[in-house]
């Protein structure tokens, strides 16, 4: 399968984030899916859709059901890539951390 889209661009739409939620704890059929959306049964196929194109998300069948599920794998792409920036960020929570308990200490030495 031709990957239109990549894994950023899927995880881009608040829905797809949501769908991602919802299968993350168990596989869901489309319907089921639906049913959390306010929007059309088609309007969840098209979100799925996307999200299998880029591996997020994957499908079982199941007799007549199609079950969606994560993909791990892809997921953990997605966390290495923010590894960098998720240490860089705690970097500087420390760092403000540490100038407001030296700001606080000074307050409560006067």
């Amino acid at each position: 399968m031709i990957e239109r889209r990549d894994v950023f661009q899927a995880i881009a739409d608040p829905t797809r984030r949501a769908i991602l939620t919802l299968i993350a704890l168990q596989a869901m059929t489309p319907n089921a899916l639906a049913e959390h959306f306010d929007t059309s049964r088609q309007a969840v196929s098209k979100h799925i859709k996307v999200l299998t194109e880029c591996q997020l998300v994957n499908q079982e069948q199941s007799g007549r059901e199609i079950y969606y599920y994560c993909n791990p794998k892809k997921m953990k792409e997605v966390d290495e890539w923010l590894e960098p920036f998720r240490r860089l960020w705690e970097k500087r929570f420390d760092q403000l951390d540490n100038v407001l308990k030296q700001l606080k200490s000074k307050r409560h030495g006067k």
